[in-house]
């Protein structure tokens, strides 16, 4: 009896995509990565329709060069390396231009890790969005290294093994990275917090 593809783990589903073309198994696979990749972009450049764009272009890349992938990585790594990647340029991009700015992120912006409330009450809910926007103004302020190794840690939940694998570090350097950033993120909250 042929397994589910649905319940096929991230690794089963893109061996069926290398080996059989199954076009399924891919849009299953974006499926599951589409939205947490868009908040980990977000998160690193403050503009939602650009990492909606770089996350659409990272699950295209994703399908033009599956064969790229080696099962000793855990697909995620490998997904989060190329957004992380697209990410950075589009930083680098950006400063070239002089079109960046630490307040790029738009008042009207929705984030997208607020939690799914049945019935949440409106001030809980506005409470959330504020902080929120707090937390996404002082992300902007982060070195950007600071920055993508507390996303990945602190936002998108990744483990401190994977993060090293996707930024291509020793673990004790990740989680310095963190450590300095929470702490630098933590000074430039209470100020923000302060100004407001």
């Amino acid at each position: 009896m042929k397994k589910d593809i649905l319940k096929l783990t991230d690794e089963e589903l893109i061996k069926e995509f290398q080996d059989n073309n199954n076009a399924q198994a891919f849009e299953i696979l974006a499926k599951r990565y589409k939205d947490p990749l868009v908040n980990f972009i977000y998160r690193f450049l403050g503009d939602k329709e650009t990492a909606i764009d770089i996350a659409q272009d990272a699950l295209l890349r994703f399908y033009l060069n599956k064969d790229a992938y080696k099962s000793f990585a855990k697909f995620s790594t490998w997904i989060y390396t190329i957004a992380g990647n697209l990410a950075k340029n589009e930083l680098k991009r950006r400063r070239r231009r002089q079109l960046f700015s630490i307040n790029s992120a738009k008042d009207d912006e929705q984030d997208f890790d607020i939690k799914d409330v049945q019935n949440p009450n409106p001030d809980i809910l506005a409470d959330a969005v504020i902080k929120n926007k707090f937390i996404q103004k002082a992300l902007m302020k982060l070195n950007p290294i600071y920055r993508e190794a507390v996303i990945l840690r602190d936002i998108q939940d990744l483990p401190y093994e994977e993060i090293a694998k996707i930024l291509n570090l020793s673990i004790g350097t990740v989680k310095s990275r963190i450590n300095r950033g929470r702490a630098i993120l933590q000074k430039y909250l209470k100020s923000i917090y302060k100004e407001n």
